[in-house]
């Protein structure tokens, strides 16, 4: 899943990592640890409605949200983003959901059941509530589902959506979407009024995990909006749009049709959500952080700015950590980059000097050295190489012995970066400096913030280093939401690849893993994620986690592992 902000030197770096608690008591008190403990694929089928209340909760109030960073669209089919995915818990239900049990996620049915696969692993059944309601009183209906799924092959319109489908889904290479394709698709059926089925092309044992995302949520054909329809979706979950201003605002209310005895996840404890966003972090982290009047119950989600630290070190109750299904890397193109350059770079690489100059610390980030953070089952700790390990200042004399014997000196690396942020001119002087000292060219681009997200997501562009995504979060947590969406060679078109491996035989590797059952591709995801670091496709950089600044008068908050925000739908004011 996409992570939301775009920092530095073109390295996308979560507004808060993806990532939950090891603890915490529901009211506001720091969890989590310096370390990240391996999540693991749980699943219940048998969770019902109406959630286990949180201790202490309370109803009433209002509870304002800041962040700099600002959400793209609301629209569920088009939300790939971990923000907009989290707030999206509060307006939509989806067929399978996430419940939060001692901080780790458990996959539980939500507006149908976790679904039943068949005997050829090529169709799956899900079975669907009865007396679901949208917010204005209607009734959800099967179809509903089914035409949201088929909403989601529309990427021409609703270019930031997950792809999963496009390969997975039956037909998926083929059909193009409701409004150029029409109705018929081959690729999901409702045989009966409480029955979605969805026909694969090939087997998808992750299936119930992606059935999480908003993109699920039920959509009326006759209130799709198309490009609109972002501005005021149709809720189903305890909230709903009151007033919105795209890039400035957001205000939820209550949705009285929201039905909580059905409900295995959400509570409604407040009367109203207050988001705002594009205000500077630190400063509305230090508001936060003070308390004073309505501050009292607001939070700001973004990592605490480390000028923040020995504030809040007298203030620990107002710390809210967690742990994170995302690493961050640099980028390498192999299409433009020599493998023998790659190696080069690698050893020249200041990993120590940019992790101090970006301001991280043991509460937001620990090292990394492989693709999957350890929060995602399959990880397995190893070190492909010593200048892969995301620690050390470099060794540019060594680096420039490497080019020499490969006839390489003064290779051009080139990259985007933020030309208008002093801390992103400071990284990109650092990384410049010590790649030209290691013999090469460099050729970094200044961008104004604004334009640098579309810039270092054209794979056309002129650069070879520092593409996006330069951050991965677990979609789910398992390999199946990584390697087949960042390795194959389709990710280059669908503009989620890390290295731009264009390789039919890696392909068929990650396509044998994708068809295996979840317990059964664990270790194998783990062995891939080795082999494929070893082919120095990026610079891993670090794992993300969670530590965000909560009001004193926030109850019940606790991070979510899936996203690595704080887990919205349990919070509630304390008075």
């Amino acid at each position: 899943m996409r992570i939301t902000t775009v920092f530095a030197v073109g390295t996308l770096l979560a507004v808060s990592a993806c990532g939950g608690p090891s603890g915490g008591d529901g009211a506001g008190e720091p969890n989590g640890g310096s370390g990240i403990t391996q999540q693991t694929v749980t699943m219940d089928p048998t969770a019902k409605g109406p959630a286990a209340e949180v201790p202490g909760a309370k109803k009433g109030g209002v509870i304002t949200v800041y962040s700099q960073s600002t959400p793209n669209t609301f629209d569920p089919t088009d939300i790939y983003f971990v923000d907009t995915n989290e707030i999206g818990r509060l307006l939509f239900r989806t067929p399978t959901q996430y419940a939060i049990r001692s901080g780790k996620a458990v996959l539980v049915p939500d507006l149908t059941d976790l679904g039943t696969v068949s005997a050829d692993k090529l169709s799956w059944t899900f079975k669907m509530k009865t007396g679901i309601k949208y917010a204005d009183g209607s009734e959800v209906k099967v179809e509903d589902l089914a035409y949201a799924v088929k909403r989601l092959f529309a990427h021409d319109i609703y270019k930031n959506s997950p792809t999963y489908q496009f390969t997975y889904f039956k037909d998926g290479d083929k059909y193009k979407g409701p409004y150029a394709s029409g109705d018929q698709y081959s690729g999901v059926e409702t045989p009966d009024a409480t029955t979605l089925v969805i026909h694969l092309a090939r087997p998808f044992s992750d299936l119930p995990y992606f059935m999480s995302f908003p993109a699920f949520t039920p959509i009326p054909k006759a209130k799709d909006t198309k490009e609109n329809y972002k501005n005021n979706p149709l809720a189903t979950g305890p909230y709903q749009f009151s007033a919105y201003t795209p890039g400035s605002s957001l205000k939820l209310k209550r949705n009285e049709h929201w039905d909580a005895a059905s409900d295995p996840v959400r509570h409604q404890y407040v009367d109203g959500w207050d988001f705002q966003w594009g205000g500077e972090d630190v400063k509305t982290q230090q508001q936060v952080l003070n308390s004073s009047g309505p501050d009292a119950n607001a939070l700001n989600y973004a990592n605490v700015d480390a000028t923040l630290i020995p504030q809040l070190m007298q203030k620990k109750t107002q710390l809210l950590q967690g742990e994170s299904p995302c690493t961050i890397v640099t980028q390498m193109d192999t299409r433009k980059i020599p493998l023998e350059v790659r190696k080069a770079i690698a050893k020249a690489f200041p990993y120590d000097q940019l992790y101090k100059a970006a301001g991280l610390n043991d509460l937001v980030a620990d090292t990394a050295s492989t693709i999957m953070p350890p929060s995602v089952a399959g990880y397995t700790k190893y070190t492909p190489h010593p200048d892969l390990d995301g620690t050390g200042n470099g060794d540019p004399a060594e680096a420039k012995k490497m080019l020499e014997a490969a006839g390489k000196v003064g290779f051009e690396l080139s990259w985007y970066y933020d030309n208008t942020s002093p801390l992103a001119q400071q990284v990109n002087q650092i990384r410049t400096d010590a790649l030209t000292a290691a013999g090469f060219t460099v050729k970094a681009i200044g961008t104004a913030t604004a334009e640098l997200r579309g810039k270092v997501s054209d794979y056309d562009a002129p650069v070879n280093m520092g593409q996006s995504p330069n951050g991965w979060c677990s979609d789910w947590p398992t390999g199946g939401s990584w390697f087949p969406v960042l390795f194959r060679s389709q990710s280059i078109d669908e503009g989620t690849s890390w290295g731009m491996l264009k390789d039919s035989t890696l392909d068929a590797e990650i396509d044998a893993v994708s068809n295996l059952p979840v317990d059964a591709s664990t270790a194998k995801w783990g062995e891939l994620d080795k082999k494929i670091m070893g082919m120095y496709v990026a610079l891993p950089r670090y794992y993300d986690k969670m530590a965000v600044v909560i009001g004193t008068g926030i109850g019940g908050a606790e991070g979510d592992p899936t996203m690595g925000l704080p887990f919205f739908v349990n919070m509630f004011v304390k008075s």
